[in-house]
């Protein structure tokens, strides 16, 4: 089943960058096409991620063993702050099965968000909170490179900041209909 839900999202991906391709010359750029494909990407990574902590196991491996948990573990021993490995160890942890729906749910929306250019910007802020996450809670283990997160994070804050949804995304369709006067209404106009 997940393969079916990434080959759909690709595909519909494609399709809605055709749709603004046909519909707008503002979207026939190489500066908008660039950011589509980036935007595409790091969907496609943050759907990959999602798929080794699919619930109820939270984890890709038969016997139920590592996934999220165990990184959830090395993040409450690795932790830059004691206050994140306390977080963690004692909250996280123990509620495991809550929190890890929520980590699952929340990976699985950044990625539709980003490769559909769907709420991009809400997308890409929740990106750059799990990348900080991630960088923070990681920061110390041995044999991670803390840098990998630290990109993370600004390419997802780069998401956010530049709209990349209304590069060949559903957002530019959303933004469009909700102009009137020239000028943008509503939570439409923050979340695109």
């Amino acid at each position: 089943f997940p393969i079916y839900a990434f080959i759909f999202l690709l595909i519909a991906s494609v399709l809605v960058a055709l749709f603004n391709l046909a519909r707008s010359a503002e979207q026939r750029t190489v500066n908008q096409t660039f950011t589509w494909l980036a935007r595409l990407f790091i969907g496609g990574m943050w759907y990959q991620q999602m798929l080794w902590k699919m619930p109820p196991m939270f984890t890709d491996n038969p016997d139920g063993s590592g996934g999220l948990r165990y990184w959830m573990g090395e993040m409450g021993k690795y932790a830059a702050f004691k206050q994140q490995a306390a977080l963690v160890n004692d909250l996280m942890l123990p509620h495991f099965k809550v929190f890890a729906f929520q980590v699952w749910a929340g990976e699985t929306f950044i990625a539709v968000s980003l490769m559909l250019g769907l709420f991009t910007r809400l997308g890409g802020l929740l990106g750059t909170l799990m990348a900080l996450n991630l960088w923070l809670g990681l920061y110390n283990r041995p044999d991670e490179w803390p840098w990998t997160y630290f990109f993370l994070i600004l390419l997802n804050g780069l998401l956010l900041f530049q709209r990349a949804g209304r590069a060949l995304g559903i957002d530019a369709m959303l933004a469009a209909s909700t102009r009137s006067g020239g000028r943008e209404k509503g939570i439409i106009s923050w979340i695109t």
